[in-house]
C-alpha cells in the first residue's frame, strides 16, 4: 500500500534531515497546533485505580488531527501502518493499548486532545500509542490517539521534539501517486494480532439483517482466520459475543445477539472444522455499541459478533 506523504516530520537523531510520517491520500489535516517551547504530560501506561502513569516532557510541541475518509476501518487498520513507520524511523514503542485495556472512559478524558469536530474520539473504540527515540539534542516523544466513527477514522499525532532539533514541516505529494486506505476484513495476521494484543476482535465481514439471527450464506474470511488461529493451538478458546443495534427491547436483543453468536459457532464447527470445546456463545444486546444507533450505517456496524480470548496454553 502506498501512502501520501502529507504527515508531520520526525526529526532525525543525528542529522538535519527529516523522516516523514505518511498518511493515506484519503486523509485530510483538520487542525495543527504548534508551540515553539512547551511541556506536555505524556501518557506512559493505563489508567488504573484512579491514576495514570505519565511523564512531563519538554520541547517543541506539535499536535495534529487527521481525518481518514473510509467507513468501516478498524482502529488497528488505522494504527498499524503508522506504528510500523515509527519503528522504521528508530522509535521504540513504550506504551500501546486499546479502549478498555487503556482504562476506557477515564483514560480517554485524562489525555489532552484537540477539540471536535476536528478530532473525534469514540469512547467505545480507540487505541493509543506512545513512542520514544533518542535524538542528538535529547529524547523525542510521539503519541498517536486513534479512533473512528461510522463515517471516518481519526488520528491525533502529538510530537514533542527536543529543543533545537528543528521545526516539523509538511511535504505533500501529488494525490495521483498515492492510494487510499480501505478496510481489509478477515486478514489472518490482523485478526490474530488483535486477539494476541488486546484479547478480542470484531469478525467484521459477517452479515446479519435487522431482527435475524441467521448468519448469511457464504465463505467469510474472518471465520477462516479465526479457525486457523484456533486450530493452530488446541489450548486456545474464545467466546463469541453477539451485539445488536438499539431497535427493540433489551431482553429481546440480548436473546437475539446470543442466537447470532450461536449461529457463528455452529458455522465454525460445521464448515471450518473448529473443535466445539474451543468455542462458547454469549450475547450483549445493544449494551456495547461501537457506532451511533442514530444512523442506518451505525446500526449496521453495531450488528456484529466479536471473538474474545478466554484461555490459552500459556
Amino acid at each position: 500500500m502506498i501512502f501520501l506523504r502529507v504527515g508531520i516530520f520526525l526529526a532525525m537523531a543525528t542529522t538535519a534531515g527529516a523522516q516523514v510520517l505518511d498518511f493515506p491520500s484519503n486523509a485530510s489535516l483538520q487542525q495543527t497546533d504548534t508551540r515553539a517551547l512547551d511541556s506536555y504530560v505524556m501518557p506512559m501506561g493505563i489508567w488504573d485505580r484512579g491514576a495514570m502513569p505519565t511523564e512531563v516532557v519538554e520541547g517543541q510541541l506539535t499536535q495534529q488531527a487527521w481525518r481518514i475518509d473510509a467507513a468501516g476501518l478498524t482502529t488497528l487498520q488505522l494504527l498499524r501502518p503508522l506504528r510500523e513507520q515509527l519503528r522504521n524511523a528508530g522509535y521504540q514503542i513504550i506504551f500501546d493499548c486499546q479502549t478498555e485495556a487503556c482504562g476506557g472512559f477515564d483514560f480517554r478524558f485524562a489525555v489532552d486532545t484537540l477539540p471536535p469536530p476536528e478530532m473525534q474520539i469514540n469512547i467505545g473504540d480507540f487505541r493509543f500509542l506512545t513512542a520514544r527515540r533518542d535524538a542528538e539534542n535529547g529524547p523525542d516523544y510521539i503519541s498517536l490517539f486513534v479512533s473512528r466513527t461510522a463515517q471516518a477514522g481519526f488520528v491525533q499525532v502529538t510530537q514533542v521534539t527536543a529543543p533545537g532539533a528543528g521545526a516539523p514541516e509538511t511535504a505533500p505529494l501529488a494525490m495521483a501517486d498515492a492510494k487510499v486506505l480501505q478496510p481489509q476484513s478477515g486478514d489472518q495476521d490482523d485478526l490474530a494480532a488483535r486477539l494476541e494484543t488486546v484479547g478480542h476482535a470484531v469478525l467484521d465481514d459477517l452479515t446479519f439483517d435487522t431482527g435475524s439471527s441467521e448468519l448469511a450464506a457464504g465463505d467469510f474470511a474472518s471465520l477462516r482466520a479465526l479457525a486457523d488461529y484456533l486450530q493452530a493451538d488446541p489450548g486456545r478458546a474464545v467466546a463469541l459475543v453477539g451485539h445488536t443495534d438499539a431497535q427493540g427491547a433489551l431482553e429481546t436483543n440480548i436473546a437475539l445477539s446470543k442466537r447470532r453468536a450461536g449461529s457463528v459457532l455452529e458455522r465454525l464447527v460445521a464448515d471450518y472444522g473448529v473443535n466445539r470445546r474451543q468455542l462458547a456463545a454469549e450475547g450483549m444486546g445493544y449494551l456495547a455499541p461501537i457506532a451511533s444507533n442514530l444512523t442506518e450505517q451505525g446500526r449496521e456496524t453495531n450488528r456484529r459478533v466479536e471473538a474474545i480470548i478466554t484461555s490459552t496454553n500459556d
